[in-house]
């Protein structure tokens, strides 16, 4: 036992003897923040350190992604930012991570302490050290860079891909883009994963399931010069916020503080170079708008230089990435969690997001008119949106969050391309905005010029105000325009007049027929986001980001006759009128052409390979009860009617419904077979609302009184029976899964913003 111990203390002595100069002779160095040092008859990468001690920003990256959207894998996606330290204790290096949500901003260093050793801090892996000289000293750097960093394995965990490691002996140090710099150190490898796969998603994007090659980069920054002040967050601004906890706050005050992210001046963005013409040129004018906001010379926008790294934390990027099917596109930054200053900012945009707008633009203008060249406005809206999608992703890595309740107010409101009858044909004219909008140009001169903020002209509302279903704001959407009753009246009309002229002028000849029904979706669900912001209004309540003292409206109901006229236009939407396709247009769409199967773009269907009509009725229409049955919207409608009793009650509502959906009995053909299904429909969404546990008690109790009033037919008699008996919805027809509007792909935790 002496003799072991004698030899590991012989050994740590030889390795502390050896000098950086004697361990690193005949290796490849590359100098800057933190030395390089590549062996490459071993294939390690060594690193050096200063000196220990020193706070330094760190973040991963993945420069070659995997291409699919649910698993979220892309390629230029970072990952989150962190304040990290290289600490020496004994023979080991320590790379820690202090824990920034509880701080103590006292010059008081057992204060300090005290708050420090309250929370769990972070030892990301340990360092032999290789060998040293005064303070430097030098570590192997090889096993911390390959050991997924970026943790794709657990991406492809969560989305249910499989369970994957990394094969050390088909991975290896990535040269190309291993450099160093004075005040950044990026490292970049290439990771092969090997595993048992689950599902068809790996094999979709990559040669192999069974294996997969990606790339992943370290970056080590040095934290910024002084002089950066960090600025409150006003709730009212539109800024995102560092957030944490300072427990030296005098009481009296908040304990949270948070602190507004920005860039510091100037800021200069770069073009990913493979993006091609005209995209590049449209992503770099939509980038630019943003000019307008700040003072002169103070924002850039250019391309990316040719021996430039799109992950060396100097840059600020707009990536153009390209995945297997149409997906979100993102805006990130690096953020120093101290002061909220932004180190990188970090846009993807999705190639094929503009594919499916310019298939829309095919649906409304019917451009291929035989003999004549296709329509140019289809190019021009597909670019429109290009550059408002730039914009608004820029906008995002300037520190902004989404503002649903701009409209046009704000870039980063997520718009609806704005389609008119002009002498009663649709067009596209107008289709996206032109430039940033007002709101934008007040938001950052409140952030990055020191002005008074004006928080009463434009109105701004946030994610969590928008995107659930049962959401209350009336102002607060996603892919709307203008006011939510009226636009949903127009929509509809615009929509009736574009699926009259619906047909084969909606494809290019030579393309097969049964791509019509791809074209058809996005056409027969136009006033899908129309319809969710018209149902905000139903027991809606008006309200904002009010501090005490500043005269905003604060919370108060939506008026009565607002709420009618939203209610009257969502009837509209679940009646055979409406929701009946022509038979001209049934004639035009076959099966499937051989080679173009189906995907989760098209309508489910209940007639086997053949296009079912009132399958298409039918998700529409559950798109409606979903919503005017929302159980949190329904209680609101009856808590309102309590309190005013000109406020229509979700009792009045549901009743008005039932009998709209009862009056059609009458009809025939076609409509009849969607009148009944629309029915049916009801009745399985009212029985999953009387037996919603968490439901108020009152609106289960109306929906199960007016169950009874269904029992006019033989099927509606059984099931209801069943129900009341079991007192759960009994098995029926799975509804229909509704065709994505949204770009697809799953929410990633290492994105922060879409």
């Amino acid at each position: 036992m002496l003799r072991v111990l004698v030899i590991i203390l012989l050994t740590v002595a030889s390795a502390s003897a050896v000098t950086i100069a004697e361990k690193t002779a005949g290796m490849e160095k590359r100098d800057g923040l933190f030395p390089l040092y590549w062996d490459v008859k071993t294939g390690n990468l060594f690193l050096e350190i200063p000196k220990v001690g020193d706070e330094l920003i760190f973040y991963t990256s993945l420069p070659a992604g995997l291409g699919s959207n649910d698993i979220g894998l892309d390629r230029g996606q970072v990952g989150r930012s962190r304040l990290l330290r290289f600490e020496r204790i004994g023979p080991k290096i320590l790379l820690t991570e202090a824990n920034q949500r509880f701080r103590s901003s006292s010059p008081d260093l057992p204060e300090q302490k005290a708050v420090a050793d309250s929370f769990a801090s972070t030892v990301h892996w340990g360092f032999a050290i290789a060998a040293e000289e005064g303070t430097r000293v030098l570590i192997d750097a090889t096993p911390f860079v390959f050991r997924d960093g970026h943790d794709a394995a657990a991406a492809l965990r969560r989305s249910r891909s499989g369970t994957y490691k990394i094969d050390p002996t088909r991975s290896a140090i990535y040269l190309d883009r291993t450099k160093s710099f004075a005040t950044n150190t990026e490292i970049e490898v290439l990771l092969t994963f090997t595993g048992e796969p689950q599902g068809g998603l790996v094999a979709s994007v990559s040669p192999s399931a069974e294996a997969f090659t990606v790339r992943e980069h370290y970056s080590f920054v040095a934290l910024p010069v002084p002089g950066f002040v960090p600025k409150p967050l006003d709730p009212r601004s539109s800024f995102n916020a560092v957030t944490f906890m300072d427990y030296s706050v005098p009481l009296g005050e908040p304990i949270t503080k948070r602190y507004a992210m920005r860039h510091r001046l100037p800021i200069k963005y770069y073009l990913d170079p493979g993006t091609p013409e005209p995209i590049r040129q449209a992503l770099l004018d939509g980038a630019r708008w943003w000019a307008d906001a700040f003072p002169v010379g103070t924002y850039t926008v250019e391309l990316l230089p040719a021996n430039a790294d799109p992950m060396d934390a100097r840059y600020n990027m707009i990536n153009w990435v390209h995945r297997s099917t149409r997906g979100w596109s993102y805006g990130a930054s690096i953020v120093d969690p101290r002061t909220g200053q932004i180190i990188k900012g970090n846009v993807t945009l999705g190639s094929l997001r503009v594919r499916q707008d310019y298939m829309i633009a095919e649906g409304v203008l019917a451009p291929y008119e035989t003999g004549q060249p296709a329509n140019p406005a289809m190019k021009e809206m597909g670019l429109a949106r290009l550059r408002q999608l730039s914009a608004h992703e820029v906008g995002h890595t300037l520190g902004l969050a989404h503002n649903f309740a701009a409209n046009s107010a704000s870039v980063m409101d997520y718009p609806h391309p704005q389609i008119d009858l002009v002498n009663g044909k649709p067009s596209l004219a107008n289709a996206y905005g032109k430039a940033i909008g007002p709101w934008d140009k007040i938001t950052i001169a409140w952030g990055y010029k020191n002005e008074p903020l004006d928080y009463k002209t434009y109105r701004f509302l946030s994610d969590e105000d928008a995107r659930d279903e049962g959401s209350a704001s009336p102002v607060a959407h996603l892919w709307d325009n203008g006011s939510p009753a009226a636009e949903l009246d127009r929509i509809l009309n615009v929509r009736t007049e574009i699926l009259k002229r619906f047909g084969e002028n909606n494809i290019p000849v030579g393309q097969p027929m049964s791509t019509l029904a791809d074209t058809l979706v996005p056409i027969y669900l136009l006033h899908r986001y129309q319809t969710e912001a018209a149902a905000k209004l139903l027991g809606g309540v008006d309200y904002n980001y009010a501090l005490r003292g500043d005269g905003q409206k604060i919370a108060e109901p939506v008026s009565p006759a607002d709420q009618t006229a939203a209610k009257l236009q969502l009837f509209r939407t679940v009646t055979p009128a409406v929701l009946t396709l022509p038979e001209s247009l049934l004639k035009l769409l076959p099966p499937r052409a051989f080679g173009y199967p189906a995907t989760r773009e098209q309508f489910k269907t209940r007639t086997g390979l053949v296009f079912d009509p009132v399958a298409a009725a039918e998700t529409a229409a559950g798109l409606t009860f979903r919503l005017l049955l929302n159980p949190e919207r329904a209680a609101r409608m009856e808590q309102q009617a309590a309190r005013n009793p000109d406020s229509p009650s979700f009792s009045t509502v549901l009743k008005e419904l039932m009998t709209l959906t009862d009056s059609m009995s009458n009809l025939t053909g076609l409509q009849r077979q969607v009148q009944h299904a629309i029915r049916i429909l009801l009745l399985q969404h009212l029985m999953v609302l009387a037996a919603d546990e968490g439901a108020q008690a009152s609106v289960r109790s109306i929906a199960l009184d007016q169950l009874v009033t269904m029992k006019n037919s033989t099927l509606a008699m059984a099931l209801i029976e069943r129900f009341q008996r079991d007192g759960k919805p009994p098995a029926m027809a799975k509804p229909l899964e509704v065709p994505p509007g949204q770009p697809i792909g799953c929410e990633d935790p290492l994105i922060a913003f879409r």
